[in-house]
């Protein structure tokens, strides 16, 4: 309950951001800084950022995840080369656009709405045909905080209490499935796409997950 009151309160920002940015373009610049810290907090936290801090994040799972139809995200998209080629798009066209409007802060602040505007309304697409956190998978922030959490703050699983119901699975914001990880040597469950939300760890119903 109370991550979901965060995820309300985040994703209030996000549209007063998003909307707002179009009359005030400077309210753009807490795009690049929730990128930073995004990417900051996963070289300690992994992909925590992704969680209820991350904005749109939460926008997608309070506002957009009641009309989505929550179907299996494409392989494709969780494959690291097709993230990589995603992020090299992205950064590019910012780069380009940061260059073309330099030094007028005001055109910048507009760039980074119009790339977030675009972005979100892709995310809210792919959660319509497929899952509300699809974008996710392939935002750079994500991609980016993934390969600099390297196994950081890593979601545990005991063996000898999981007993397989998949409830993990079934709760899991980023389709994960950790009951899958149970005959890991060390009890680890390897997938740097985890949210650290602990919402699998609140649902199981033998403790068998923890932090």
């Amino acid at each position: 309950m109370k991550r979901h009151i965060k995820q309300i309160f985040m994703a209030a920002v996000f549209l007063s951001v998003l909307i707002g940015g179009w009359n005030y373009p400077l309210l753009g610049y807490f795009i690049p800084f929730c990128m930073l810290l995004g990417i900051g907090i996963g070289f300690f936290r992994g992909r925590k950022w992704c969680d209820w801090y991350c904005p749109r994040g939460s926008f997608y799972d309070t506002l957009v995840k009641p009309v989505s139809p929550k179907k299996q995200i494409p392989e494709l998209f969780k494959g690291l080369p097709f993230r990589i080629i995603v992020l090299i798009i992205l950064m590019s066209v910012m780069t380009v656009r940061l260059i073309a409007f330099w030094p007028d802060p005001y055109r910048i602040g507009k760039s980074f709405v119009l790339l977030l505007t675009v972005t979100t309304t892709l995310g809210i697409i792919l959660a319509f045909f497929f899952h509300p956190r699809t974008w996710c998978y392939l935002c750079p922030v994500g991609l980016l905080a993934n390969l600099a959490g390297r196994g950081r703050y890593p979601l545990k699983i005991d063996s000898n209490a999981c007993v397989e119901c998949k409830l993990c699975a079934k709760i899991c914001p980023m389709q994960i499935e950790p009951y899958k990880f149970k005959k890991d040597k060390i009890g680890v469950v390897r997938n740097r796409d985890c949210l650290k939300c602990r919402t699998c760890v609140a649902e199981c119903p033998k403790k068998a997950l923890e932090f």
